[in-house]
């Protein structure tokens, strides 16, 4: 039997001889202020291989036998090996190494897969060239490997280190995504197919009805997402927006602007983007902020934004999958907050513009997307949140009287290499959701519309106004019509008409009814 205080401290002693490596290992000896990579390794000087996952971060602890040695070039190789590629990682490290330590670890296996991906990305992240020759002989090797990340299909060859750089962007803008199990499965899936399926049930001219709907349905629950309620003038701009989502790209700097000068407020009007420092926050009392996101910082933001578009240019003739291309670009717009105002409506425009010009959306239906995230907050707020929580440890700033902010250290790179796996994920997850819950819904609730119409027309020829009134009357109370509603709008009607009219929408309604 073992008592618990033994156990303790024998966990204790365990831990005591477990080493960081990798990352941590340099994060650890470089004293660097990073967010955390998603996987931290150990090795144990004793024990067996083991694996914990908490808080969205793998720790993973392996036997004596993995340990790759001491220096600069065995925790580098290690990191690629087993906690994969984290750019920011790696220009915060090449920020403080010695350049003499990077140089004689590239030169004492210069052909080496590893220390040729290495070499390139120091010169991707610094912009300094090396003191080395180009590497003469040797295969063309890919930077990321394509089965373990999201790529770009059209590598751009480097023939000074013979790489294949498949990387998403470049280096003002260049983010990561993980091929996780959660995104293989929804590869699978075959979210399109799916979206064909459904769609295919319904007739050309019951679809064309329903896309005025969701159109409207879409503008209302982007607005509502920020608590505001758009007015009719406002609606229909934002309508006419989404309506050429199919055709046009606007992810450029000149239809970023006009998209922002159509959907807000006259009076905030960007001509260009930002010039202040700007933050998402919530007052909690007197001149007291809670701060939950910081923005780039203004003179860094043009570098950013081009770099964003390069990356979308890059992905769009890339043929990166149009899920992870929306999710990288809507979010990345998002989380660089280029406007004083409309970034989240433009966020999510994004995802319709990519998801319809890539075709992951059946021409002339477009997926309410805003809706299944307006249902499910926690998502939405957690898909932020994954890229917000670790960026706000590592931002300095202070506010003024006024509430202005200043940021005082250099945060760029935060912004320039995310990982944004978790933004992907979301993005999938809601698109699943928008096709079996909101679009499938709302085409069965029109399908229904029609047929509950045909049969209380049948029952008394009515104007059409009138048994639109009924239909809508009887959903709000149950499938029944109300004393009250009856008696301003149908005292002309007689007990058995009003019971047979409310058994045909019970009959078209009545799950729906019950589960509202």
């Amino acid at each position: 039997m073992i008592f618990p205080e033994k156990a303790m401290t024998e966990n204790v002693r365990d831990r005591l001889t477990e080493r960081p490596a990798g990352y941590a290992a340099l994060v650890e000896r470089y004293h660097l202020d990073v967010i955390p990579n998603w996987h931290r390794s150990l090795v144990a000087t004793r024990g067996i291989h083991r694996v914990d996952s908490s808080g969205g971060i793998v720790e993973e602890v392996y036997p004596p036998k993995y340990w790759p040695g001491d220096t600069l070039g065995d925790h580098l190789e290690f990191a690629l090996k087993y906690d994969g590629t984290n750019l920011a990682i790696l220009a915060s490290l090449f920020q403080e190494v010695a350049e003499e330590d990077f140089l004689e670890y590239v030169r004492s296996k210069p052909t080496g897969k590893y220390a040729r991906r290495l070499w390139y990305l120091y010169e991707f992240l610094t912009g300094k060239m090396l003191p080395i020759d180009d590497v003469k002989q040797g295969n063309y090797i890919d930077l990321l490997d394509p089965d373990e990340y999201y790529t770009v299909s059209l590598a751009r060859r480097v023939r000074r280190q013979r790489i294949n750089d498949n990387l998403l962007g470049d280096p003002r803008f260049c983010p990561i995504v993980r091929r996780t199990r959660t995104l293989r499965d929804f590869e699978t899936a075959d979210l399109p197919k799916r979206c064909r399926r459904v769609v295919s049930s319904y007739s050309p001219e019951l679809l064309k009805r329903a896309l005025g709907y969701l159109y409207t349905r879409e503008t209302k629950s982007s607005f509502e997402i920020e608590h505001i309620k758009p007015t009719s003038t406002r609606t229909e701009r934002f309508v006419a927006l989404l309506q050429l989502a199919e055709q046009e790209d606007f992810c450029e700097k000149p239809r970023l602007i006009e998209l922002q000068n159509r959907i807000v407020d006259p009076r905030f009007r960007d001509s260009d983007y930002r010039t202040s420092q700007n933050y998402v926050g919530e007052t909690i009392s007197w001149q007291a902020e809670r701060i939950h996101f910081t923005c780039p910082k203004p003179e860094n933001l043009a570098d950013l934004m081009e770099g964003l578009i390069t990356a979308h240019k890059r992905m769009d003739e890339g043929r990166v999958s149009p899920v992870v291309h929306a999710a990288v670009i809507a979010y990345g717009f998002v989380f660089l907050h280029p406007f004083e105002d409309g970034n989240g409506r433009i966020h999510r425009f994004l995802i319709h513009n990519i998801l319809a010009r890539r075709g992951f959306t059946p021409k002339g239906i477009m997926f309410p997307i805003s809706a299944s995230m307006l249902k499910n907050p926690s998502d939405y707020d957690a898909s932020l949140e994954a890229f917000s929580r670790h960026l706000m440890a590592l931002v300095e700033y202070s506010l003024d009287e006024d509430g202005r902010m200043t940021v005082h250290n250099d945060t760029a790179r935060w912004y320039r290499y995310i990982d944004m796996t978790p933004q992907v994920e979301a993005l999938f997850k809601f698109i699943d959701q928008t096709i079996e819950m909101e679009l499938a819904r709302e085409l069965a609730f029109l399908a229904n519309y029609d047929e509950t119409k045909k049969a209380i027309q049948a029952i008394v020829d009515m104007p059409d106004r009138k048994i639109d009134f009924i239909i809508r009357f009887c959903l709000q109370n149950n499938g029944r019509l109300s004393a009250r509603k009856r008696s301003s709008h149908f005292d002309f009607l007689s007990d058995e008409e009003v019971a047979r009219m409310e058994q045909a929408v019970l009959a078209a309604y009545g799950s729906r009814i019950l589960n509202d």
